[in-house]
């Protein structure tokens, strides 16, 4: 069910919620949530399907707030979108016009916010420098931004620790987390060598690539050697890593997008299935957790400033 609000208020909002809910039975005693996504109008859709899909996971409220400063009318357009529309969420969309865009975008979503719930804020594309330090940071929990839909990746990875504060992640950071486990996973099996020296590659639009290299460099305490890869060599995501020990060399290398080569001294090569996350798997897993993501602060912050500068030298 969509339900159109032209020219309403936050309050005409809130009571349409109330009203759907007595009239068509939707339920919002569920909901474990509030979902604030801040984006622009031509990501809409997939923003809101991404977070109907993570919704069937963690059932919620989301608001997707526009803003459009440009010359027109002040003027606060609504939608509101339940049921078959809405996954297992409530979603209302806000299009701010002209002056009702410029004041507090706080005050256009707390009336809108779900009782005693938690606030998770989500940037799919624009993004603050200092997400914690604006208005709608102030109110979440945790703080969602996304380095891969930044002009220049690299660059935005290498600021997230100047700016960061408890309860920001980036979800670079999140499509780390298949990489980080086979890799845990190859370090717990024998022969137990100590890890000596490492080797990252990645392709130059893929910012996991350093947050990788940042990891590794933490929590093995050793040399990090990390590359961005031309295009035509390889052109999006992580490309390889090798681990460098006595016993012989651990290397884990995408042979294609979805498929990695696992080969370790002694052992046949495994071929693994490795493919991209997509955006729905990262955003449902970032809502599994509301407390802090520490190891991620750990990583933007100490292991970023232990990686060699001249690491970095090389770009795609």
């Amino acid at each position: 069910m969509i339900i159109d609000l032209p020219d309403t208020t936050v309050s005409k909002i809130s009571r349409a919620l109330v009203s759907v809910r007595e009239e068509g039975g939707a339920v919002a005693l569920g909901r474990v949530l509030t979902l604030v996504i801040l984006t622009r109008e031509a990501a809409l859709e997939e923003v809101v399907e991404a977070a109907n899909d993570a919704s069937r996971e963690h059932p919620m409220r989301v608001i997707v707030l526009m803003v459009d400063g440009a010359d027109a009318d002040s003027r606060l357009d609504a939608q509101i979108r339940v049921g078959g529309d809405a996954g297992a969420s409530e979603v209302v969309t806000l299009r701010a016009l002209g002056e009702a865009g410029e004041s507090n975008l706080e005050s256009l979503v707390t009336g809108l916010l779900l009782p005693d719930a938690p606030v998770v804020v989500w940037w799919p594309n624009k993004t603050p420098e200092s997400p914690s330090t604006t208005s709608i940071g102030r109110i979440a929990q945790r703080r969602i931004t996304d380095a891969a839909t930044k002009s220049d990746p690299s660059a935005w990875v290498a600021s997230l620790g100047q700016n960061h504060a408890p309860g920001d992640t980036d979800l670079a950071w999140t499509r780390l987390t298949h990489w980080r486990e086979q890799l845990a996973a190859v370090l717990d099996q024998p022969p137990y060598d100590a890890v000596t020296a490492v080797q990252v590659r990645g392709a130059a639009s893929s910012p996991s690539t350093a947050l990788l290299a940042a990891w590794l460099r933490l929590m093995l305490d050793v040399p990090v050697d990390w590359r961005y890869l031309p295009e035509d060599e390889w052109a999006d995501g992580i490309k390889s890593v090798r681990l460098s020990r006595a016993s012989g060399d651990v290397l884990l290398e995408r042979s294609s997008p979805a498929i990695a080569c696992l080969t370790q001294p002694g052992q046949p090569q495994h071929d693994l299935v490795l493919p991209r996350r997509t955006l729905r798997e990262c955003l449902a897993e970032e809502l599994r957790r509301l407390d802090p993501d520490v190891l991620y602060g750990r990583v933007i912050t100490e292991g970023w400033e232990l990686l060699e500068p001249a690491t970095q030298e090389t770009h795609g």
